[in-house]
């Protein structure tokens, strides 16, 4: 039984930071590779980050040098830090699991970010 439980989202206006968290259980946490993906109302689901089990990391474009993925295997958990916020970024992030990063096979319930003043 695979559970990823996201914790963190709320609101923030324009310019903030929030630390989105996901304590995974179910898995062998230090060989899956672990995903941050969000959805805006009336959008696809889109990846945000992704890193995997030996700390490789990637970051969709528009937030390369505002975001940092990281992971602590010690505690089963894996982190979305989001620095200068916008409100583009407002959406339902999720987080992901799975053998390797082109195999996200489990997902969390999301948890809510809203950038606004």
């Amino acid at each position: 039984q695979v559970q990823l439980v996201e914790s963190g989202g709320g609101l923030v206006q324009p310019g903030g930071s929030l630390r989105l968290s996901c304590a995974a259980s179910g898995i062998i946490f230090s060989i899956n590779a672990m995903g941050w993906y969000r959805q805006a109302p009336g959008k696809e689901r889109d990846l945000v980050a992704r890193i995997t089990s030996n700390n490789i990391t990637h970051y969709r474009g528009s937030v390369k040098d505002r975001f940092t993925i990281s992971r602590d295997n010690a505690k089963n958990t894996v982190y979305l830090q989001m620095n200068n916020l916008k409100p583009e970024d407002t959406a339902v992030y999720y987080c992901a699991s799975g053998s390797n990063w082109s195999n996200f096979d489990f997902w969390g319930q999301g948890t809510q970010v809203t950038v606004s003043s």
